[in-house]
């Protein structure tokens, strides 16, 4: 019985060997003319069929991707402060944590004094009155510099309570022009009360020391190097925003939260930059403002 059985393996195995030796000699066999546009329409379809399988598996994120959150004392040690101070001008700004409360998530205080005051001493500085803060480089890896990748996200997310100035948000990527900034206003509807901003991705506009630039370009979504705001009304006096956090989203799960003031983007920014803030030769050069 154990003879026959092995008998019936040998015999099932040669047959095999002889089946692929008949397919082989079958497409020798095809003249190879033929055989060339098997070869072409096959290998595209293979393609096609595996690209599709693999597709299958591709999903858009589906939670968060935060950019900086002020949820601990030292978060606002990732961030660094900018102002006309940094010029010779006299405009104040802190970015300071406060811890969270019954009332209040924790959160970072961007606040200070708007200042126009030139300094004396200082001919060349003929604008001043801007105040900012963004995140810091996140060093490098041995694969470069470390950046983010905010291509899978279509917006940005901002939790903040504003005293009504006109801020905007910075975001800065690794760009042929490293002063390029892309900017937009940060609209808020309820002044002195915690509210939830999103930002379409592709509303954003390319700046360059606080002057539009033309030819608009797309926004380099997977070199993100930083992101951060700044008030550059030149109106003098104190000002007071609060951030809690900022993170990218495909807005997915907030579609009816978010203030949607695409149309307005490339136009209010225009509006905002009035000739005396955007003169490019003499606006202060400042490292991540515009």
């Amino acid at each position: 019985m154990h003879c026959s059985v092995a008998r019936s393996g040998l015999l099932e195995t040669e047959s095999r060997r002889v089946q692929a030796v008949g397919q082989s000699l079958y497409v020798l066999a095809i003249p190879p003319a033929v055989r060339r546009v098997y070869f072409v329409v096959s290998v595209p379809v293979l393609t096609s069929a595996f690209l599709a399988i693999n597709m299958e598996g591709i999903k858009r994120p589906s939670a968060p991707f935060p950019l900086i959150y002020f949820s601990e004392p030292g978060s606002t040690e990732m961030c660094k402060t900018m102002s006309d101070a940094d010029m010779g001008g006299y405009t104040k700004v802190n970015l300071d944590f406060v811890p969270g409360s019954e009332k209040e998530e924790p959160h970072a205080r961007f606040h200070g004094n708007i200042s126009i005051d030139l300094p004396p001493d200082r001919p060349h500085i003929q604008r001043t009155g801007y105040s900012g803060w963004r995140t810091k480089d996140r060093g490098a890896t041995m694969f470069g510099k470390s950046l983010w990748d905010l291509g899978p996200y279509g917006y940005i997310g901002l939790r903040v309570k504003s005293d009504g100035r006109r801020y905007f948000v910075n975001v800065q990527t690794e760009s042929i022009v490293p002063t390029d900034i892309h900017q937009h206003r940060l609209y808020t509807r309820t002044p002195g009360e915690w509210e939830t901003v999103y930002i379409s991705v592709g509303e954003f506009v390319r700046t360059n020391h606080g002057m539009v630039v033309e030819p608009q370009r797309e926004m380099l979504t997977d070199k993100v190097r930083t992101i951060g705001m700044s008030l550059i009304d030149r109106v003098p006096g104190p000002f007071d925003l609060s951030i809690a956090r900022i993170w990218a989203t495909t807005r997915s799960s907030e579609e009816e939260k978010r203030e949607d003031h695409s149309s307005e983007g490339l136009k209010t920014l225009q509006k905002g930059l009035k000739p005396e803030h955007a003169e490019k030769a003499e606006a202060p050069k400042l490292e991540g403002m515009p």
